[in-house]
Formats: C-alpha cells, sequence, structure tokens
C-alpha cells in the first residue's frame, strides 16, 4: 500500500525535490496534501501533476484563484494557517513532512505530532524554537521525529544499530561563499553575492543563513534535540566540498560519518522510507574525480551567530526562539537592502538582550515570545 504524504510548503526547496522522490517511486509514495504560502501557480501545477486529495495556499488573498484554476479536478482547496493545522490531521494521512520555512512551521508540526502521525523534518525552527516542547509532545503521542536536514540524516543513520553512548556529534559545514573573507569583506557583502551558495541549492532564507552561518547554529540547536546531548557535545567543523554530511564521534575514539553528494532528495527518501532503503537514480560519489577533503575550525568572531546559537542553547528557556524570530526579521532586511550582512548578528545579539528570559513555556508563550522579539528586531533596524 502506497504511504500517503502530507508536505507543508511544497513548492519550495525541500518540497519540490519531495515531489521528485515520489515520482521516483510512485508505487510506494503519493502526494496525499500539498500546501503553499503564497506560490499559487507553482501550487496549481503541482496539483495537477501529482492529484492531491487537496491543496492549501496560506496567502487566504489567494484562495479564489486556486480554487477557479483547479475547478476542473477533484481536488480540494483550502486557504489560511488554520487550515495547514487541519489537512495534517487527515486520517488517510501517513506522514507529514514538514518543509515549512521558519517558525511558520511550529503550529502545523504540533497538529500533526497530536494527531499521532510521523514527522519528517525539514523545518529545523520548529526544534530551534520549541523544542523542549516538540520533544514531549512527541513521547507523549508516540511520535516518530525523522530528520531530513542533510546533516542531522546523516547523524541518524550514523547511530542506526548503536547503543554506544555519544562523545560527540561532528556537524559540518560548508562555510557558505564567505568562508575565507576579511571582516572589512564582509562588510561589503550584498545579497545577490550572499545567495550565490557554492554547493546547495535552497530557498533564499536559508541560503543567506548559510552565508552567515546562523544556518549551522539553528542545526546545532536542533541536533541538541533531535539526538538528546548536550551543547558541549556538539562540534561544528567547517567541510567546503559538503562530502561527510556529518559524523558520530564514540567513546573509544571511533568515528562513524556519512558521505554522498550534495543532493536533499536522499536524506527525504530515508526519512520517508525508514527503516528500509530504497534504490534511486540519484548521483554517486565519483571517487577516482574526488579532489580533497578538508577540515576547518568555524570562525565564530567573523561569523558571530554561530556563536549565538550556542549561547542561547545554554541559556535556554525562550533564549532560541528570541534568537530564531530575530534572525528570521534581519535575514529578511539583508535581502531587502535594510540592513548590512554584519548588521545581523548585531540585531540578533541585541535583541536576546532586550527580551525577557522565560523558562517553562507554553506553546502561547512561545507564540508570544516570537512576536515581542520581532517587533524589538524591526525597532533595531529602524521599521515603525
Amino acid at each position: 500500500m502506497k504511504k500517503k504524504i502530507c508536505i507543508l510548503g511544497s513548492t519550495g526547496s525541500i518540497g519540490t525535490q519531495t515531489l521528485e522522490v515520489i515520482s521516483e517511486h510512485p508505487d510506494l509514495f503519493e502526494a496525499y496534501v500539498l500546501t503553499a504560502n503564497s506560490r499559487a501557480d507553482l501550487l496549481i501545477q503541482q496539483a495537477r501533476q501529482y492529484q492531491p486529495c487537496c491543496v492549501v495556499i496560506a496567502d487566504e488573498s489567494k484562495y479564489e484563484y486556486v480554487r477557479e484554476a483547479l475547478a476542473d479536478e477533484p481536488i480540494q482547496v483550502y486557504a489560511g494557517a488554520d487550515a495547514l493545522c487541519q489537512v495534517v490531521q487527515m486520517e488517510p494521512v501517513d506522514v507529514v513532512l514538514t518543509a515549512l520555512v521558519g517558525f511558520s512551521g511550529l503550529r502545523p508540526t504540533i497538529s500533526a505530532i497530536k494527531a499521532g502521525k510521523p514527522i519528517a523534518l525539514a523545518n529545523k525552527e520548529t526544534l530551534v524554537v520549541a523544542g523542549e516542547l516538540i520533544t514531549r509532545l512527541c513521547l507523549e503521542n508516540k511520535v516518530p521525529l525523522l530528520p531530513v536536514d542533510s546533516e542531522h540524516s546523516a547523524i541518524f543513520q550514523s547511530l542506526m544499530g548503536e547503543e554506544s553512548p555519544i562523545e560527540k556529534l561532528i556537524l559540518t559545514a560548508s562555510g557558505g561563499p564567505f568562508r575565507t573573507f576579511s571582516l572589512d569583506q564582509l562588510r561589503r557583502v550584498t545579497p545577490a553575492q550572499a545567495l550565490q551558495h557554492p554547493n546547495w541549492d535552497m530557498g533564499a532564507k536559508i541560503t543567506i543563513d548559510s552565508a552567515s552561518m546562523m544556518n549551522k547554529g539553528l542545526e546545532v540547536i536542533e541536533a541538541r534535540w533531535l539526538f538528546d546531548v548536550t551543547p558541549d557535545k556538539i562540534q561544528v567543523v567547517v567541510h567546503p566540498q559538503s562530502i561527510l554530511h556529518s559524523a558520530v564521534q564514540f567513546e573509544d575514539g571511533a568515528v562513524k560519518g556519512q558521505l554522498g553528494m550534495p543532493d536533499m532528495r536522499v536524506p527525504i527518501q530515508l526519512a520517508l522510507s525508514y527503516p528500509f532503503r530504497l534504490k534511486s537514480s540519484f548521483p554517486r560519489i565519483d571517487w577516482w574525480g574526488l579532489k580533497d577533503l578538508t577540515f576547518e575550525k568555524p570562525d565564530t568572531e567573523k561569523f558571530r551567530c554561530l556563536q549565538m546559537a550556542y549561547e542561547a542553547l545554554h541559556m535556554g528557556g525562550n533564549a532560541a526562539c528570541i534568537v530564531n524570530a530575530a534572525n528570521e526579521v534581519a535575514n529578511l532586511a539583508f535581502r531587502q537592502e535594510r540592513c548590512g550582512f554584519l548588521q545581523m548578528a548585531d540585531i540578533i545579539e541585541q535583541t536576546l538582550a532586550r527580551v525577557a528570559h522565560q523558562e517553562s513555556l507554553s506553546l502561547q508563550d512561545y507564540l508570544d515570545c516570537d512576536r515581542e522579539s520581532r517587533i524589538v528586531a524591526n525597532e533595531l533596524i529602524g521599521n515603525p
């Protein structure tokens, strides 16, 4: 029987690659629910091709446009943030792949967990913002949380069959396009430059996060919750070639890692098929053409966002929620040329200092903290 997949964010980079995986195995997977934020035309195109049970356009102003475009198809059309939380609970859904960008993934992911749906997690911000809450809900509802990020999938794969204690998680980072830049060069970086990632094809927000190394900081926080380790057991290693996707070091000194081409379809497919591996046509490593694999220590003086993620982890409570919200605001401001590349870290640091620290948060507390942090970050940039 086919697994029915609900893809939250089907028009983004991860979502479109998930559909490629489904096309690779049409006998095993079915796109049952597709959702988009505002890319209505692509959602319509995907709906016609994959014939899901229903689609959701989060931007309610585009509901009529999508509904009319699909009027000749047997596909239900819904709109709005609440609809995202409802479709994940549909009884036939077997797996919910969360590929929404940023904080917007939190509520529908919680809704899916409460419905007992296995989660293929590509929305790292869900664990960054509310890791304690999410992991507790997964335990209470006996819901598996399968990582889709290539780094966390690599760690997950390295831990398969292992019962030995973890000494260290080795989280690899490409270093982004500005790895060798000086501080003076970083001050002059433009959004166009930052959007040119050397290895990965990702959405704009994640690409900028990768350039500032905040993406790696968010992944450090995500790893803490996914694998239940303390921050001191997570080591970031810059690996520009992106062939070793991450590794685990055990107490005897042995290191197990997962290698492969920079291709997100591999971890996506594993998350959908786990515990089985499926044959694929995805590119393989050319061992004879492979150049040197190099490893470097990250420069947290130039890339302060990474260090702030560690600080937020040590602080606990709502600190990571504040950092995530401020980063989303600063990231957008940089893309819109309203702040400089290095200013993003300043905005995040100052927001963390201004928003009150809290412990033991409910979902509403996280929502309130996110809202307040965005207001503070926007004020720091100079927005009304």
